[in-house]
């Protein structure tokens, strides 16, 4: 687990390098747009790790909360403040320094789940399948992907060896850190329920709740309005789906090229992200069989988030990235390629591929996922 996870962020970190010094312009003429002074630390050898939305992450970090950046929960810009003050302003380097020590604990959790269930080559093809995901690269940027992650895994960990109340403040945790922990809570408490002491255990994972109420007071005192972060989805376009999941899917369906995008380069995109969700729910289907019903109830609901809050121009943006979090998928990939080395090859050997690609995308400014 230790090699996979060196190799494969070194790999990453120098691909994305050497990408950045390699192709002319060293990134996209535009990029001026989205860029940002306070994304500017050591130089390109950090820096090349804070794109798109690290500059909300950096900026709640250093001054707090606007509407604008509502949307973006607050553990993650917490603690990168913390370190950032450490790191004498740093913040972008924090936000690394973060996520690479998030990721390496995601890594062995995944692990040790994994080899509970399919033993210890299940268990490294599970970990090496997230290493080189095509949206890996979010594990080390300064997101708050591998934060998330870990937390989640924990909370999975812990409520499987019956410590429900470490099990809540886990599911407490993820919520402040990303919207979608909230899929953790009816995943665990089917975990609780089976539980010995049911009321016990349900008490234990009670404690997210005030864990979580923790975001809209903050809001409250910051901008005025503990809702902020609901009002906050209009900024990219988002909005709830009366047809809550199938919204998103009939949207990505029929929505594909929306107005002042390259033809092409649209397509491209919703294709990418429509191939992604034709993979996900089957893997979710084979999460609930293969490792029962919390696995792939948190593996269904994080998915129905997302896409019943289709985007008005691109409906199925981000899903590359969302199914990154989403741990039973790769505790499903294992499974499947059990006994079959030619399955594993291509998948490996794909799923690198496409994670090269995107790797050179994000280094010139290229949006990814």
């Amino acid at each position: 687990m230790l090699g996979i996870y060196v190799w494969s962020r070194a790999l990453i970190w120098l691909g994305a390098v050497f990408a950045f010094y390699w192709f002319e312009p060293n990134r996209n003429p535009r990029a001026g747009r989205w860029d940002s002074p306070l994304i500017h630390d050591l130089g390109s050898f950090t820096d090349i790790w804070a794109r798109w939305d690290s500059v909300f992450f950096v900026r709640i970090a250093e001054h707090g909360y606007d509407h604008a950046s509502a949307a973006f929960y607050p553990l993650y810009p917490a603690l990168v403040a913390a370190l950032g003050r450490v790191f004498f302003g740093h913040y972008v380097l924090a936000g690394i320094v973060i996520s690479l020590a998030a990721c390496l604990g995601a890594f062995a959790l995944l692990y040790r789940l994994a080899e509970e269930r399919l033993g210890p080559d299940g268990a490294w093809r599970a970990v090496l399948y997230l290493a080189i995901f095509p949206t890996a690269l979010f594990l080390q940027a300064v997101y708050s992907e591998s934060l998330y992650l870990l937390l989640v895994l924990a909370a999975f960990v812990a409520a499987e060896r019956s410590r429900f109340a470490l099990a809540g403040v886990a599911s407490g945790l993820a919520i402040l850190t990303r919207v979608t922990g909230v899929a953790l809570l009816p995943a665990l408490a089917v975990v609780a329920w089976r539980a010995p002491d049911r009321k016990r255990a349900l008490g234990g994972l009670a404690l997210s709740i005030p864990i979580a109420a923790l975001y809209p007071l903050l809001l409250w005192q910051q901008v005025g309005d503990p809702w902020a972060f609901w009002n906050a989805q209009d900024e990219w376009h988002r909005h709830l789906s009366r047809a809550g999941p199938l919204g998103g899917i009939w949207s990505a369906l029929v929505h594909w090229t929306p107005a002042h995008a390259d033809f092409q380069h649209a397509v491209a995109v919703n294709a990418e992200a429509l191939v992604a969700l034709l993979l996900f729910i089957p893997l979710t289907v084979v999460a609930w069989r293969r490792f029962g019903a919390p696995y792939g109830l948190f593996a269904a609901v994080s998915l129905a988030i997302p896409l019943s809050y289709p985007s008005s121009r691109w409906p199925l943006l981000s899903l590359p990235r969302f199914g990154l979090v989403i741990f039973p998928f790769f505790l499903a990939l294992a499974a499947l390629t059990t006994g079959r080395p030619r399955a594993h090859t291509i998948l490996a050997a794909t799923s690198a591929l496409l994670l090269g690609i995107a790797v050179v995308q994000w280094a010139l400014w290229q949006w990814v996922a």
